[in-house]
């Protein structure tokens, strides 16, 4: 921004005669290069800062307005270079970043106290996991602060650190460069970020207030949002209603009703009828039409949660008790799951089978019958990651340390179940529905396999090694003494808005961060960079320990692992079949086919 100096008497004299005044003018600074002419019937009150202005236009999308300030009320702000600043009938307590139009605002009005700010309270309805929004904070930060509530200390250091953060940043009130803010109702203590390579867009009758608006985010069509925080790449639209609510970088939600919920990157919700509220859903996810996801006061105590990990695709009209957990990428087929559900098995189909009364769950059913989708998952969300910033790093790929740790616990779980149901006809899970009703597990030996083969192909993809001395390299193993030197694999992992990190290493950041060490969100977010850039090498050296935990020993030979790589190839290949055969079933489908008239405008319209 340009430095700033007291106005002439001959410019006060002609902004006058323009229509403009103020309480007291000389309390409002202007630029070096600042015309009179561009400032015309606005009033002025408090202390006010203006930059740059020129007689030129400033693009706001399909149209351009005139830069200046016209029939607006300033009072108390700090405006940028080049500012388009229109029919803003309360402008109030806000830093203006360069290039940024406002038009048509009734009201932009902010607090200079950072202890004025509202806290937001996800996950769960009674303010146990309260946090306040920062510029700058992100989706795993928010995780951060919320989860670890166990942690005393980090919770006041954190709190410490925000309002150190807020200090320093000029709390709140903040519009970056280049955004546009137009027809809109409110914007009460809310920042939005936005630069040149990344701008934000709100547009269209919204409402926002207490809130942290993303780089490159749209806000448009009559959202209405309190208590929020935005990350990158963020889109609002069609009447959503969001409250208390984390919503994580590449998501896209419309239409529906979102509360106290924390939401990691790229999950979408878009329908009128779904309902999302007191939840951690862990991103890479969908919720359908006529979603219930937490349903509340099911019980005595103060409302409880929904968990669920990444990949969650909840089916139509799903609808869930608090509290509730799933594990990875679970798709539930449409139903009204009448009790508390803890689904352990990965990558499952889960469905309420209303005619036998029984909860069924089919692992690995995405591998079995669904590889056209799982591969593409893997792939659709980085290629749609258009972030510029990327402050939030993330992990795409469906299948990771998490995720294949989750299946070696599916493995162990369902052998057990084998084991207790010999004998019967079927095999039943247990602790998977608080009910009296069997839990079915259909086809328990090919999820086996199917979990084996998953465990396969993600290792020794991860290595991309030709030879079993590559391998111990990439893990920082002698080949000589690779019994004695084999590393413990690293079973526990965590998902921090969408990075995955080692479970011990989080433990250290938290003793860290309660003795002093780490002394503000700058250097977390130093460290959650460090995690990120070791990360690769964590997850090799997991890969390998997968591979000698499937074949029972501490380190591999050369035939085990020539072995593994002869596995790869034909999975690989089978891998390749299966995603042609999951989509054919559908291509072949005559009552998708008859909509259209023939196989040309099929393939125009569906291929």
């Amino acid at each position: 921004m340009s430095a700033y100096r007291a106005l002439t008497p001959a410019e006060i004299e002609r902004l006058e005669q323009l229509g403009n005044s103020s309480s007291d003018w000389a309390k409002v600074e202007v630029s070096a290069n600042f015309s009179t002419e561009c400032v015309r019937n606005s009033c002025f009150d408090g202390c006010v800062r203006i930059g740059e202005i020129a007689p030129s236009k400033v693009s706001m999308g399909l149209a351009s307005v005139r830069e200046g300030i016209y029939n607006s009320l300033i009072a108390d702000c700090t405006i940028g270079d080049h500012p388009a600043i229109h029919h803003v009938k309360m402008l109030s307590g806000y830093t203006i970043g360069n290039h940024v139009v406002l038009f048509n605002v009734e009201e932009m009005a902010c607090s200079a106290d950072p202890k004025s700010i509202a806290w937001l309270e996800p996950m769960n309805e009674n303010g146990g996991r309260r946090l306040l929004p920062f510029a700058g904070m992100t989706i795993g930060d928010a995780y951060f602060w919320a989860r670890y509530r166990g942690y005393k200390v980090l919770m006041d250091r954190l709190e410490e650190f925000t309002y150190e953060k807020l200090r320093h940043s000029g709390g709140c009130g903040q519009i970056g460069d280049y955004c546009v803010v137009k027809n809109s109702k409110a914007l009460r203590n809310v920042t939005v970020r936005s630069m040149k390579e990344d701008p934000s867009t709100i547009d269209g009758c919204v409402l926002l207030a207490d809130g942290v608006v993303g780089y490159g985010c749209t806000v448009e069509h009559g959202v209405m949002a309190a208590r929020f925080l935005l990350g990158e790449h963020v889109h609002l639209e069609f009447g959503l209603r969001l409250n208390d609510t984390v919503v994580g970088d590449n998501s896209t939600l419309a239409r529906c009703e979102i509360g106290n919920s924390m939401i990691f990157p790229a999950h979408e919700q878009h329908h009128n009828n779904s309902f999302l509220i007191a939840a951690l859903v862990m991103g890479q996810s969908n919720v359908a039409a006529g979603g219930t996801i937490g349903s509340n006061h099911n019980s005595r105590t103060a409302d409880g949660e929904i968990s669920a990990a990444r990949g969650f695709w909840p089916g139509l009209c799903c609808s869930f008790k608090h509290s509730s957990r799933f594990a990875s990428y679970c798709l539930l087929a449409k139903g009204d799951y009448p009790a508390e559900l803890d689904i352990k098995l990965p990558f499952a189909l889960v469905n309420n089978n209303v005619s036998k009364d029984c909860l069924e769950v089919m692992p690995a059913y995405w591998w079995r019958y669904n590889m056209y989708a799982m591969d593409r998952n893997s792939k659709k969300f980085a290629k749609r990651d258009k972030r510029v910033e990327k402050a939030q790093h993330i992990e795409f790929d469906n299948l990771a340390p998490d995720t294949a740790e989750e299946i070696l616990q599916a493995v162990g779980l369902l052998k057990q179940w084998i084991a207790e149901s010999k004998g019967r006809d079927a095999v039943y899970a247990k602790g998977m529905e608080k009910s009296k009703r069997p839990t079915l597990i259909l086809h328990a030996e090919e999820g086996i396999r199917a979990y084996e083969e998953m465990l396969v192909y993600y290792a020794v993809k991860s290595l991309e090694c030709d030879s079993l001395k590559n391998v111990l390299s990439k893990c920082g193993l002698t080949e000589s003494a690779a019994q004695k030197d084999c590393a413990v694999r690293e079973a526990e992992w965590v998902n921090i808005g969408g990075q995955i990190v080692a479970k011990r290493d989080m433990e250290q950041l938290i003793a860290e961060v309660e003795k002093g060490s780490v002394r503000n969100w700058d250097e977390i977010h130093e460290r959650m960079d460090a995690f990120w850039k070791n990360y690769q090498a964590q997850r090799v050296a997991h890969a390998y320990g997968v591979l000698c935990h499937l074949a029972e020993t501490k380190s591999l030979t050369e035939t085990q692992w020539h072995a593994f790589q002869e596995e790869y190839r034909r999975i690989c290949s089978y891998i390749e079949e299966q995603k042609v055969a999951s989509r054919q079933k559908d291509d072949a489908n005559p009552f998708r086919r008859m909509t259209c008239w023939d196989d040309r405008e099929w393939d125009s319209v569906m291929a």
